[in-house]
């Protein structure tokens, strides 16, 4: 299997401005993703995709290639993020002149996760042969039993009902939280020009919920740090 991993990072960060590259214990937090992504080591290669040449210097010095610089309309903070994996395969294989049977996109806001998950998700990709894979968490709220929504009256119903009423959390049908962590594709998927992440053949792979937390806010970076620092994960 040819495989593709792609770390997209753009420049551009409003919550936390920098934050790709901002320190995380002693190492920029786009680091942790190449890292993980070189230990796995079934990748053919590592490329960041960037409008930002400092995220560029950055990736390049842990081991990642640049082959190209992403484009403005694919930098903003309303871009796709389909279209910036779409555009980074394209390039790769254009520019290095290769086919990918998978590609494997991680968030670089999600260094927790570890190349156990990465090992556990590339196996379950072969046996199951979806057109895509996603990371999960299981949900703390339930649409069946305590997340509700407001009526056109400002009434409030379950956001999903059952034919029984459910009493326990636990007797609801499972749900999870998608953590942005990791993401399989097939290379079907992008001849498929795919506008969602969730497709009629789509899979999930279910992390421990401490493994695929996310950097969104600056108070994400010290919570990670703490977690880290006390041993809550096996980084």
């Amino acid at each position: 299997m040819n495989i593709l991993v792609t770390i997209c990072a753009r420049g551009g960060s409003k919550g936390v401005p920098g934050k790709n590259i901002r320190n995380l214990l002693g190492k920029p937090l786009i680091a942790y993703s190449i890292t993980q992504a070189k230990s796995w080591e079934r990748a053919m290669r590592i490329i960041v995709s960037t409008d930002s040449k400092d995220i560029a210097a950055v990736a390049k010095d842990f081991g990642a290639e640049v082959p190209f610089e992403r484009p403005k309309d694919l930098a903003s903070d309303t871009a796709d993020k389909l279209a910036v994996i779409h555009h980074a395969v394209l390039e790769s294989e254009k520019i290095f002149n290769e086919k990918y049977d998978i590609v494997v996109d991680l968030d670089a806001t999600s260094p927790l996760r570890t190349t156990k998950d990465l090992e556990n998700c590339y196996q379950l990709f072969l046996k199951e042969k979806p057109e895509n894979l996603f990371s999960v968490v299981p949900s703390h709220k339930n649409p069946y039993f305590n997340m509700v929504e407001l009526d056109r009256n400002g009434r409030a119903h379950l956001s999903k009902s059952l034919t029984h009423a459910t009493h326990r959390r636990q007797d609801a049908p499972k749900v999870y939280d998608m953590n942005a962590s990791i993401y399989f594709y097939s290379r079907n998927f992008f001849l498929k020009e795919n506008t969602s992440v969730i497709t009629d053949n789509s899979i999930v792979y279910c992390m421990p919920d401490v493994s695929g937390f996310d950097i969104d806010r600056e108070i994400d970076f010290h919570f990670v740090e703490f977690l880290i620092e006390k041993g809550y994960t096996t980084l």
